[in-house]
């Protein structure tokens, strides 16, 4: 059984630091990555990870200022996040699952592996 759990969530001020952690159990997907939803929007993409960690991509909106690894040995995907702002408010949320032939941002709107998710909040 897939198992995916999120940790790392909180409330900060613009411009500070959060680290998101993803522990995977179960199985080793070959994509794994994090997309958040705020309220009233569309889940969207935020990085993913490719074959244990040699394929990044990153949205837009967060280059520069997030990071994305992964722990092989351990099956933890980390996400590390700097210069916050407002509009980083949103539930978190790790997936994992098989390429396809597709980019993991794509693949991994269909997977049927997600963690429970954890809320981050940026006040200004």
């Amino acid at each position: 059984r897939v198992e995916l759990v999120e940790s790392g969530g909180g409330s900060v001020q613009a411009g500070e630091s959060l680290r998101l952690s993803c522990k995977g159990s179960g199985y080793r997907y070959i994509c794994m990555g994090w997309f958040r939803q705020a309220p009233g929007k569309e889940r969207e993409v935020v990085a993913t990870s490719y074959g244990g960690g040699t394929t990044m991509y990153y949205a837009d909106s967060v280059k520069g200022r997030f990071a994305i690894s992964i722990n092989n040995h351990y099956n933890i995907l980390t996400l590390q996040m700097n210069r916050l702002k407002p509009e980083d408010t949103a539930m978190y949320y790790c997936a994992a699952g098989v390429s396809n032939g597709s980019p993991c941002p794509e693949a991994l709107r269909d997977s049927p592996y997600w963690g429970q998710g954890t809320q981050v909040t940026v006040s200004s």
